[in-house]
């Protein structure tokens, strides 16, 4: 069996106690406000936030960041985590990417298999993003970027069908139809994303997402945490 692709599958299983569940990227209020009210309006609203905004920016600096774990560029790991931080345009963007990455960081703290110099990477940074901690487990598995990058955007991909079935609400079946239209594009997205990384060349320019956030912050009444 392979180890490699066992422990993908536990990065990338909705089971990682980091509370993905709990947030929704906006998609929220694009549901309370009429802006999504079907499967195609959902899906429409998913593919777009994956395309322009998960495939540009956070895909590209998650593998910008597993090379700098496998090569032990610790300073560099520093750098690529502020920057990320930097693209979260919301209050509540930039608190889901620090809670889930606290999460993952603590849980890898008491992993004993993970090397010193994880421990103390995250024991350095002030705050830690998602990716950065994400990166770090799948460069001390020796996964592949491609790969890695591919289970990530499918663990996100994953978790907003879910978000999408409660709060349209759908059904289970249009949540696995979107999910087949969804996934064949992931190849794609992460060899454009691979090309990104390796020219620094992120872009998160989504004022649709952004807005859509911004004003979830005083929605009402909430399900999600973003």
């Amino acid at each position: 069996m392979n180890l490699q692709l066992v422990r993908l599958l536990h990065l990338a299983s909705p089971a990682l106690p980091v509370g993905a569940f709990s947030y929704s990227q906006g998609l929220e209020w694009a549901v309370e406000s009429g802006a999504v009210t079907t499967e195609a309006a959902a899906q429409h609203w998913i593919r777009d936030a994956l395309h322009f905004a998960l495939a540009r920016c956070e895909a590209p600096a998650l593998i910008a960041l597993l090379r700098a774990w496998k090569a032990s560029e610790m300073r560099e790991v520093a750098r690529l985590n502020a920057e990320f931080i930097a693209t979260r345009e919301t209050s509540e963007l930039r608190a889901e990417t620090l809670q889930m990455g606290y999460s993952l960081a603590r849980l890898l703290r008491d992993l004993p298999e993970m090397p010193d110099s994880v421990r103390e990477t995250h024991a350095a940074l002030r705050e830690i993003a998602f990716p950065t901690a994400w990166a770090a487990a799948a460069a001390h598995w020796q996964i592949d970027e491609g790969d890695a990058a591919t289970a990530y955007l499918w663990a996100w991909l994953e978790n907003q069908v879910m978000a999408a079935v409660k709060l349209v609400p759908l059904g289970q079946t249009a949540g696995q139809r979107m999910l087949v239209a969804l996934a064949p594009a992931l190849p794609e997205l992460v060899a454009a994303a691979i090309q990104r990384a390796d020219t620094n060349d992120w872009e998160n320019f989504t004022p649709g997402m952004t807005i859509a956030s911004s004003l979830h912050e005083t929605q009402y009444t909430r399900l999600f945490r973003s």
